[in-house]
């Protein structure tokens, strides 16, 4: 189990309050598959994945991208048990979907970038290392399956 700081708890329910999840959900995404293109061959479905524009332009990229983000509010009101509040998810991403659990931490360090650019100045390193500790605990959830 994880122990969590008040701080810590603050402080990630406050980058949440302040992300906007239209914005920050597909670009965390589209940045992923953009910098890793090889995290593409999940996507196949999704069309024209060929270059910058075309995904940062497809809708089916953004609507996955805020399904994710919207996904991490399950752990945000769980954080004393994210693994068994992701154990299903992580059954379906590693059975079902083979994804490498690797892809997970990928889209954690982009998800990071886009939230410090939208937080500027106020992304300290305590607000990140806040962030990244919670998005480290979603990772491992997600990836407990496959161990």
């Amino acid at each position: 189990m994880v122990e969590w700081t008040d701080y810590e708890r603050t402080t990630i329910a406050d980058i949440f309050s302040k992300m906007d999840y239209e914005v920050v959900g597909p670009a965390a995404l589209a940045r992923c598959l953009i910098v890793y293109p090889w995290t593409q061959r999940y996507f196949g479905k999704f069309g024209n994945l060929y270059n910058a524009a075309a995904i940062t332009g497809n809708p089916m990229v953004a609507a996955h991208g805020k399904t994710v983000l919207h996904g991490l509010d399950r752990a945000l009101k769980n954080m004393d048990d994210i693994k068994g509040t992701y154990a299903e998810l992580s059954v379906l991403h590693s059975e079902k979907l083979h994804v490498d659990p690797d892809n997970f931490r990928l889209l954690a360090d982009c998800l990071t970038i886009v939230v410090a650019a939208q937080l500027g100045s106020a992304f300290t390193p305590d607000v990140q290392g806040a962030f990244q500790k919670f998005l480290r605990v979603v990772v491992s959830s997600l990836g407990r399956q496959y161990h």
